[in-house]
Order: structure tokens, then C-alpha cells, then sequence
């Protein structure tokens, strides 16, 4: 049973943050929420500098485009800098500032999530009830594509309300949706006891519809495998947005110094620079390649996930991300569908939809197909 799955509640929530570090096998671990995956060439650089000077000197990125930092040898001076780069805006509520958005929005439509993005994460941090929601509730805001509503989210925007994945019967324009959004969050903690997610609450999409003046429906048919892999995407502009995997979601300080420009990180483990003039991609493309970063839309590692693994988790049975390089190695093109290697049956960073698992166990690898 993957940790997504667990509705018990037993203990209470340990999700980690900048703040609330979890005691890993290797370590401290600090989590820093990016609301929509957006950070500045300063703030990664900040990023890396800490993890270099205080920590593991890598920076990991998570299934829902935010960062980690394991390995901290002083929590408090990390958190002390990441205030300082402007990524601790909300002490309370910094577990909770959980969204994700469309990476392209704006540039593929006429939509710019980010500045949703920006306005519901204002919102969020202004209200002081709310930074009692778990640590794993989840806002999604998509740009119409459709990119982010398949990852589980709890509230989602893309014109209507969607209430863990079911249409809530109420639409906002853009400049009303943090508000409605907002409104459903607090809705939420009136009405569970110890569910973390809507989903785990009783009728939880109907009651919280109920609540906001809605009415729950069915859930929209959202196709699967619209993760952004490698690759350029020509914008509505002219412009060029690059998409580069980060293998195992791994970015080392150094490779982190060097991504600057517009930049998003995605929730499937890839940086996208963002408003490329097409004369200068080929040379950051180049760049990006030479760093260690996947450009090539063909490569194999296009889809290849893990979770953390020997040595730096406690439960794992095997060192999975050693073992997802050597498959790798054996592979010419991008497998059929994604993978994702676990250490144990947690199955931690699972993504969602239809994705082969190979999880770790006392007598070898168990391979379960979708």
C-alpha cells in the first residue's frame, strides 16, 4: 500500500518543511514549497549554496514541483537563508503552500497561471486558520490543457471548481478563482476530523460543494500522459520554452547555479526555462546537456522516477536510484510507459496514473504493471 493510499490516521502529520524537518537516515530533511514550481535564478542559487554549505550539496525535486535539501547539519541557519532568498514568505503556513500549475501556462494558452498562483498563495498565507491544513493538501491551477488534473490534487482550478477531482458545479473567472479557492480550503477544515485529504472525507466533494452553494457531479475524464518530458516547445509568442529531465530528480549545486532565466520546475521531476529567443536555445540547450540534464526528447531516462533509497532512507531495501541508472544504461529509448523504482512497498514519489513499478523487496525487484 503506497503512503497515498493510507486513510488511518494514527499519528499526527509529519509532513516535512523548511521548518518541520524530518529526521532521515542521512540526516535532516527541509522540504521548501514553489507555489506553481516558480523560482528565480537568485533563489536557486540560494538554494544550492545551502545545500552545498549546510547539507548534501543536492537539491531534490518533488511530485509536486516544490524542493528538498537532505543531509542539513544546521536546519536552522538553511531555514535562515531561505527566508533571506524570499522562500519563506508565511513561517505558519509554509507547509501548506502546496500548488501546482500549469509550467507553460500563458505561453500555450492565453492564461498566465502564475499570476493566479501568486494570488492564491497570498491569500492562503493571509488567513491564519489555514495553516492548520495538512501537509498534504494540494491546490492544482491549470491553464486549460488539462497538464495538472490528474495529480490527485484536493482543489483544482481550470475555469470550474474541482473538489478532489469532481466538478463542484461552480466556475470563477481568474481574477475570482483564489477567492473561491480559498473558500473551499476553509470549508474543508469545517468539516473533517481527521482526514488529510477530501478525497478521505465522507462525501467530502459533495459536502464541501454543499457548503460553497455547488453541487458535486462526476469527475471530468482528464487523458493521462500529459507530463512534459524533454524537449523545446515552440510558444504562442515565437518564443522557445526548454524542458530538460532532471535524472532521478537529482540537481546538484552546480547544476542549479547554472539554470537561469525564466524558470519553472514541474511535478514530473523536469526544469523548463520559460521566453527562450529562438536564436539563443541551441547554445542554452547545449549548455543544459553538458551540465548532466536531459534535453533529448528521445533519451531513455524520459519517464524514469525513484524515491530515495539506500542509504538516505531507513526502510529501503536497496540502493533504487544505483539500480534505475544501471537500467537506464541498458535502454536505447524511452520505455513504453514511465517507472518509477521504489525501495519498499511506501512506494514514496509513486507519480500518479499509469506508471510500471518496480519495488524493492528481500528476494529482488517486484515489477507491477499497469
Amino acid at each position: 500500500m503506497s503512503k497515498a493510499d493510507f486513510s488511518g490516521r494514527e499519528r499526527p502529520d509529519a509532513c516535512p518543511g523548511a521548518l518541520q524537518v524530518h529526521e532521515a537516515a542521512d540526516g535532516p530533511l527541509a522540504r521548501v514549497r514553489l507555489p506553481g514550481g516558480a523560482v528565480t535564478s537568485a533563489q536557486l542559487t540560494a538554494l544550492a549554496d545551502g545545500s552545498a554549505e549546510l547539507g548534501a550539496g543536492v537539491i531534490e525535486l518533488t511530485s509536486r514541483a516544490n524542493v528538498q535539501v537532505r543531509g542539513l547539519r544546521s536546519p536552522a541557519a538553511f531555514a535562515g537563508r531561505i527566508a533571506a532568498a524570499g522562500l519563506l514568505p508565511s513561517a505558519a503556513h509554509e507547509r501548506v503552500r502546496n500548488i501546482v500549475a500549469s509550467p507553460l501556462g500563458g505561453r500555450r494558452t492565453g492564461l498566465d497561471t502564475q499570476l493566479l498562483v501568486a494570488a492564491l498563495d497570498r491569500e492562503l498565507c493571509a488567513v491564519p486558520e489555514l495553516a492548520s491544513l495538512p501537509g498534504r493538501f494540494l491546490f492544482a491551477v491549470d491553464d486549460g490543457t488539462g497538464d495538472v488534473l490528474n495529480l490527485g490534487a484536493d482543489i483544482a482550478w481550470d475555469g470550474r471548481l474541482l473538489l478532489a477531482g469532481v466538478d463542484a458545479g461552480l466556475t470563477a473567472s481568474e481574477t475570482e478563482a483564489p477567492g473561491l479557492m480559498i473558500a473551499a480550503a476553509r470549508a474543508f477544515l469545517a468539516e473533517r476530523t481527521d482526514s488529510w485529504r477530501i478525497a478521505e472525507l465522507p462525501d467530502g466533494p459533495a459536502r464541501i460543494a454543499r457548503r460553497l452553494g455547488g453541487t458535486a457531479g462526476a469527475a471530468p475524464e482528464v487523458p493521462e500522459g500529459r507530463e512534459l518530458r524533454a524537449g523545446r516547445i515552440t510558444q504562442r509568442d515565437g518564443r522557445v520554452a526548454l524542458s530538460a529531465v532532471v535524472p532521478l530528480g537529482r540537481l546538484t549545486a552546480a547544476q542549479a547555479r547554472m539554470i537561469t532565466g525564466t524558470v519553472r520546475l514541474t511535478p514530473w521531476r523536469t526544469v523548463v526555462l520559460l521566453d527562450l529567443d529562438p536564436a539563443d536555445a541551441d547554445q542554452v540547450e547545449q549548455e543544459l546537456t553538458r551540465a548532466g540534464l536531459v534535453t533529448d526528447p528521445a533519451s531513455p531516462w524520459n519517464g524514469v522516477s525513484a524515491c530515495t533509497g539506500r542509504p538516505g532512507c531507513a526502510k529501503a531495501l536497496a540502493d533504487v536510484r544505483e539500480d534505475a541508472r544501471r537500467w537506464v544504461d541498458t535502454l536505447t529509448a524511452p520505455a513504453p510507459a514511465p517507472v518509477h523504482w521504489s525501495g519498499c512497498e511506501r512506494r514514496c514519489g509513486l507519480p500518479r496514473g499509469r506508471v510500471v513499478q518496480m519495488t524493492a523487496t528481500p528476494a529482488g525487484y517486484h515489477e507491477r504493471n499497469p
